[in-house]
């Protein structure tokens, strides 16, 4: 009925769901990958996603976006360095134009994960992109719920985008 309904009202447009993961070991590359699945969940029908690593995504991938998530190990209880390479190049080129930015996070931190969601927080808050959520930190020894969380954390804001809620 859905389908026949946007049909007949020439369908509802896409929103993009712009996922950056820097995913350089085995785990991380599960998150990225249940972060995709999340976002592709097979209910949602008028949500796209794409996901790019860190250094190969720009400015030009923020602002064909409608909301992002992002997704790095903790290095030395900071980002990774191609998150900081991305903010790097995308911060002045998207600042006036991408305010209000729906985004989360998620962190994979074999410790505490606080100063990198500090140093996340502080360039996210400079960007005003706003949080839909808490950044999700994955602390610890990997446990396999830790993708669970993260297809979880992606559902969730691909729903919420589609619902019109972020």
């Amino acid at each position: 009925m859905r389908n026949t309904v946007a049909f007949a009202m020439n369908s509802e447009p896409s929103k993009q769901l712009l996922i950056i993961a820097h995913a350089p070991s085995e785990n991380t590359r599960l998150l990225r990958d249940a972060a995709y699945r999340g976002a592709c969940h097979p209910d949602l029908e008028f949500v796209d996603c794409v996901v790019k690593p860190p250094l190969k995504a720009g400015p030009e991938d923020v602002l064909a976006c409608d909301a992002i998530l992002l997704g790095t190990p903790e290095n030395l209880g900071y980002m990774s360095g191609a998150l900081k390479d991305f903010f790097d190049r995308s911060y002045y080129p998207v600042l006036d134009k991408k305010q209000g930015l729906p985004c989360a996070l998620y962190i994979r931190a074999g410790h505490d994960g606080t100063g990198t969601q500090r140093a996340v927080e502080t360039i996210v808050s400079g960007l005003r992109w706003r949080w839909v959520q808490a950044p999700l930190i994955l602390r610890g020894q990997w446990q396999p719920e830790f993708a669970d969380q993260v297809e979880q954390l992606s559902m969730t804001m691909a729903f919420s985008m589609e619902t019109g809620i972020v």
